[in-house]
C-alpha cells in the first residue's frame, strides 16, 4: 500500500462540499397507539467541509452514525435539520434537473459489494444503467464506455457478460467503483468500501481509489472504522462518537497529537508491534448508546479517564484547539 497522503495542501483548493449542523433523529415509538417516547439521535449537529481533490476520513465505532452521515451527504436520506451544500447549493432543496445533475456529480460505493449489485443483471447492464439514465453517450458508444470503465478498475471486459455471483468480493467492489465512475462524478462517498474484503485485496482497492483520485481529481468522503487504513488515505480525519464529531484535524496532526480521549482510545486500539505492553487509555466500560444517550453533558463522560465535573453538566462544542485542529472536550490533553 502507498504511503499516506496527509502532506497534500488541501487548504489551497475551494470547498466542494459543506455540511452544516446536520441532524437526523429517528422517533422511538411505544404502545398500541405508537406514541413517540423519545428519539434516537443518529446525527446530532455534524459539521465539516470537503475540498476539491480532498479525502476526508470519517471514523468511529460501529453505530456512531457514520453510514447515516454518508447517506445524507449522498442525498439518499432526508435530514431532521441542517444543510449539505454542494457547490454552495443545498442538496435537499434540489428538484428535477438540478437533482439529476447532483446525482451525476455525487456517487456512493457501498460496504457490501454483493448486496449493492443486482444479482439478476449482468455486469454490463449494472455499469451501463446510469449511463443510459443520464444520456451521457449515444447508444452505439455505451458498449465501448463500459469496457473502458472495466479496464479502468483493473477488470477484463469479458466479465461484462457475467453476473455478480460469479465474481470474487474484490471484483464485485471494482464493479461498484466502475458504476460510480460511469457518470464522471466529482465526489464519491465510500462507505466502508474494503471492510468485507480480504487483507490482500484491501490494499489493491485502496491503491486503485488513490490512482483514480489523482487521475480524475475526485473528492472522497471515506467512511471507516479502521484507523490504520484511514491514515494512508485521508488528508483530514473527523472522529465521530454517538452522532457527533468529537475531533477534526489533518491526518498528521491527529495521529501525532490526538486531543480528545476517545480519539486516543481509538488510536491505542490499532494493532502495533511493540516490545513493551502498555495499558489501554480508557478502562471504563461503555454505558451510552445512540438510543440511551444522556440529555446533558458530554456523551463520553462515563468512559473518559480525564472527566471533570463540568463534563457531566454541559456538552462541549467542537472548537479550535490549535491551527486547524478542532476538539469537542472540556479537558483536552
Amino acid at each position: 500500500m502507498r504511503g499516506h497522503r496527509a502532506g497534500v495542501k488541501t487548504g489551497i483548493m475551494p470547498n466542494l462540499l459543506e455540511v452544516k449542523n446536520l441532524k437526523k433523529y429517528y422517533p422511538v415509538e411505544r404502545g398500541v397507539f405508537k406514541e413517540t417516547a423519545g428519539y434516537v439521535k443518529a446525527l446530532d449537529g455534524v459539521s465539516f467541509t470537503i475540498g476539491e481533490k480532498e479525502t476526508l476520513g470519517l471514523v468511529g465505532e460501529s453505530g456512531c452514525g457514520k453510514t447515516t452521515c454518508g447517506r445524507l451527504v449522498a442525498n439518499l436520506l432526508k435530514p431532521t435539520s441542517g444543510e449539505v451544500l454542494f457547490d454552495e447549493e443545498d442538496i435537499f432543496d434540489l428538484r428535477g434537473k438540478q437533482l439529476k445533475s447532483f446525482r451525476k456529480n455525487a456517487q456512493i460505493v457501498f460496504q457490501d459489494p454483493y448486496s449493492s449489485l443486482n444479482p439478476r443483471q449482468k455486469i454490463f447492464n449494472i455499469v451501463a444503467e446510469p449511463i443510459k439514465i443520464h444520456g451521457l453517450y449515444p447508444a452505439k458508444e455505451i458498449k465501448n464506455r463500459v469496457e473502458e470503465l472495466l479496464k479502468l478498475v483493473g477488470l477484463s471486459p469479458e466479465l461484462a457478460k457475467g453476473y455478480p455471483h460469479q465474481l470474487s468480493g474484490g471484483q464485485r467492489q471494482r464493479i461498484g467503483l466502475a458504476r460510480a465512475l460511469a457518470l464522471n462524478p466529482r465526489l464519491i462517498v465510500a462507505d466502508e468500501p474494503i471492510s468485507s474484503l480480504d487483507i490482500s485485496i484491501q490494499a489493491q482497492i485502496i491503491n486503485l481509489m488513490l490512482d483514480l483520485q489523482d487521475k480524475y481529481s475526485l473528492s472522497y468522503l471515506f467512511i471507516s472504522h479502521d484507523l490504520g487504513i484511514v491514515k494512508h488515505v485521508a488528508h483530514r480525519v473527523a472522529v465521530m462518537y454517538l452522532g457527533k464529531i468529537v475531533e477534526l484535524a489533518d491526518t498528521d496532526t491527529l495521529y501525532a497529537k490526538p486531543l480528545h480521549p476517545y480519539t486516543k482510545m481509538l488510536l491505542d486500539s490499532v494493532p502495533k508491534i511493540k516490545t513493551k505492553v502498555t495499558p489501554p487509555t480508557v478502562e471504563k466500560p461503555a454505558t451510552e448508546t445512540l438510543a440511551g444517550r444522556q440529555n446533558e453533558g458530554c456523551a463520553f463522560y462515563s468512559r473518559c479517564p480525564r472527566s471533570i465535573s463540568r463534563c457531566k453538566e454541559m456538552d462541549p462544542l467542537l472548537e479550535p484547539k490549535g491551527e486547524k485542529h478542532y476538539a469537542c472536550c472540556w479537558n483536552p490533553e
